[in-house]
């Protein structure tokens, strides 16, 4: 039993010389290695597709968008910051074709919180994420890599995008050995950063006109976001219990 405890006691110490990486805050010290999730308990509890509700808000935004010419891909990428970020929170999905492309994790600004997003700003130097709808753009090569940049559509709420540099790109602390190793998710400076494993795949599959929709239940923003509260028919869910989107007459799945 003794031998037992100081080798737990050792694995401990030599744990804790690793730090993160520098473009993230440093996490808390890591919770007593039996509480930390094994990898195969950690996809149980994955959804294959997001909530209902957030799905239906998603969805009549990105219709909304479409209608007004500023998104031109059938493609449709919804992240639930309500959620914690050691859960997969990011859904890319195929509208025309009714299929999650991509779930995965994904890391908000370390000034909206820890594990839990609970602040969200549009304002340079916040470091927190932005909410609502943006357009995807073009693809360049950056401090973190191959990155895509990002315009918000929503004035006051995420407009100041591109001003703020916020883009999606991948980050090695955004990974499910990072959580098992910290209990939590790297955080970044308010970018929507993915693991690096799997970033240029969802750069590539969303670049150059879709919508990415930001939710979190934010009573002010839902009052008065335009997209979320588009006139005209609302966006039809073909499976509300599966959350499956659907099809968009005439959208462009290219």
């Amino acid at each position: 039993m003794k031998t037992r405890r100081a080798a737990a006691a050792a694995a401990l110490t030599l744990s804790l010389q690793f730090l993160p990486s520098c473009t993230t805050t440093p996490p808390p010290l890591p919770p007593p290695l039996a509480l930390l999730p094994a990898a195969p308990a950690a996809q149980a509890f994955r959804p294959a597709w997001p909530r209902p509700e957030v799905l239906e808000l998603a969805s009549a935004a990105f219709e909304c968008a479409a209608r007004e010419g500023q998104v031109n891909r059938s493609i449709l990428t919804v992240i639930d910051y309500s959620l914690p970020s050691t859960e997969p929170r990011l859904w890319v999905i195929d509208v025309l074709r009714n299929q999650v492309l991509h779930h995965e994790l994904v890391a908000h600004g370390e000034g909206s919180g820890g594990t839990m997003a609970v602040a969200f700003s549009n304002q340079e130097g916040s470091h927190q994420s932005s909410l609502g709808l943006f357009r995807t753009e073009e693809i360049y090569t950056g401090r973190f890599g191959y990155s895509l940049r990002l315009s918000g559509l929503e004035p006051a709420i995420n407009d100041r995008a591109r001003e703020r540099a916020i883009v999606m790109h991948g980050l090695s602390d955004v990974s499910d050995s990072f959580v098992a190793q910290w209990g939590t998710l790297g955080r970044s400076w308010g970018c929507p950063a993915v693991p690096a494993a799997v970033a240029p795949q969802i750069i590539d599959t969303i670049a150059g006109g879709s919508a990415i929709f930001a939710y979190y239940p934010d009573a002010e923003w839902l009052r008065g976001s335009r997209y979320v509260n588009c006139q005209g028919r609302p966006f039809e869910l073909a499976n509300r219990r599966n959350g499956r989107v659907a099809e968009v007459a005439g959208a462009d799945p290219n």
